[in-house]
């Protein structure tokens, strides 16, 4: 499945570092002709706008703050594909004593903030013509893991999120994907020079990996 990106106007949350900002960077590598880096600190961004000049254009989102999402909807009026890329990461086992607040704190993230992302930009879409919103899951809403088992939790309360988006969006011309990335090769993968589309990308074989205890980009 692919969706040309080029002359495109594109938001990217978590845009400053990781695989947001990778995807920025390939976007605008392959012909996209604005990008709105949704960040919660502005001068984050600010190694992107050096290098990218006015194709990249920073604006305060965070996930945690549905005012900041309705207001940035209202900034950018002229996106044509969202990629909702910002999360939290916090690795815990269901018998952690903090399970339940760890649990809480992800998906307040990864899972509300990917409600009011759709609720404030899917009639930004519908007026561009459709477009595209793109939710980068994890291969963590495919298979839990017993250290990150709260973290699984909330990306696969997101991915079902995700898969009602795709029906309801569809009804007004949107493409709705849902991107399963494993954290060392997602950044990889979207940084190469393959072609200019974005791609949905599953990943058919899953296995533990080592990652930090705790890391946020929203």
């Amino acid at each position: 499945m692919n969706y040309d990106i080029k002359d495109k106007t594109i938001l990217v949350t978590g845009a400053n570092r990781g695989i947001g900002k990778a995807i920025v960077e390939s976007f605008i590598e392959h012909g996209a002709t604005k990008v709105y880096a949704a960040v919660r600190q502005i001068n984050s961004v600010s190694s992107l706008v050096e290098q990218y000049g006015l194709r990249v254009v920073p604006i305060q989102v965070d996930l945690a703050d549905p005012q900041s999402i309705a207001a940035a909807a209202q900034t950018a009026p002229d996106v044509q594909i969202v990629v909702n890329n910002a999360g939290v990461f916090q690795a815990g086992t269901p018998l952690a004593e903090n399970a339940i607040a760890a649990l809480e704190f992800q998906m307040k993230i990864n899972v509300y903030g990917l409600i009011y992302m759709a609720q404030a930009f899917a009639p930004v879409l519908k007026a561009n013509g459709g477009g595209v919103f793109a939710q980068i899951n994890s291969v963590a809403s495919l298979k839990g893991f017993p250290d990150s088992a709260t973290y699984c939790a909330s990306k696969a309360a997101a991915y079902s999120i995700t898969q009602a988006l795709r029906e309801l969006l569809s009804e007004q011309g949107t493409l709705v994907l849902s991107v399963h990335p494993g954290l060392p090769k997602s950044i990889l993968l979207l940084r190469s020079k393959v072609s200019p589309t974005l791609l949905l990308t599953v990943p058919q074989k899953l296995r533990p990996i080592q990652s930090p205890r705790h890391y946020e980009n929203y």
